[in-house]
């Protein structure tokens, strides 16, 4: 990766999320979708005792897992998903979380923030540049993507 275009990247990304963040101080809006990927993600941080991963490790892994769900349900193309599973990788971070129980990872999603009476609140991808918040997809849907690439 060139250095110069990582830390401009970078810098960008920061500027655009504190304007986000500050026209949506209680994540009523906008702000949700700045949760891509944390609702797997966390869950992963807990099984793995705040050790296996860095927060933006299983972020990463929770993104790509997004996709993955994402094309489950017919929002996100095949491709679409790859690309961001190559730039994930090319990152340097983890796309797979292998030898991870499904049951498990999906208890502590269902005991995530964002979760309530009426199921899970995931940051899914209708295509590139077009997250949108959803209500969990059907179990079965999450448990096979996630027997896909968990286990």
């Amino acid at each position: 990766l060139d250095a110069d275009a990582l830390a401009y990247a970078i810098r960008r990304s920061c500027e655009i999320k504190a304007g986000i963040v500050a026209e949506d101080e209680r994540e009523q809006g906008r702000r949700a979708l700045l949760n891509l990927g944390h609702t797997f993600g966390h869950a992963l941080e807990a099984i793995g005792n705040y050790e296996r991963w860095l927060h933006g490790e299983a972020v990463a892994i929770g993104m790509v897992l997004a996709a993955r769900t994402s094309v489950a349900l017919g929002w996100l193309s095949t491709s679409d998903c790859g690309r961001i599973e190559r730039l994930v990788a090319s990152a340097g971070l983890p796309t797979t979380a292998p030898g991870i129980d499904v049951d498990e990872l999906l208890d502590h999603m269902r005991g995530d923030k964002k979760a309530d009476r009426s199921g899970l609140k995931l940051i899914l991808i209708r295509s590139l540049g077009n997250a949108v918040v959803a209500r969990s997809p059907t179990e079965d849907t999450l448990r096979a993507v996630l027997a896909e690439q968990l286990e």
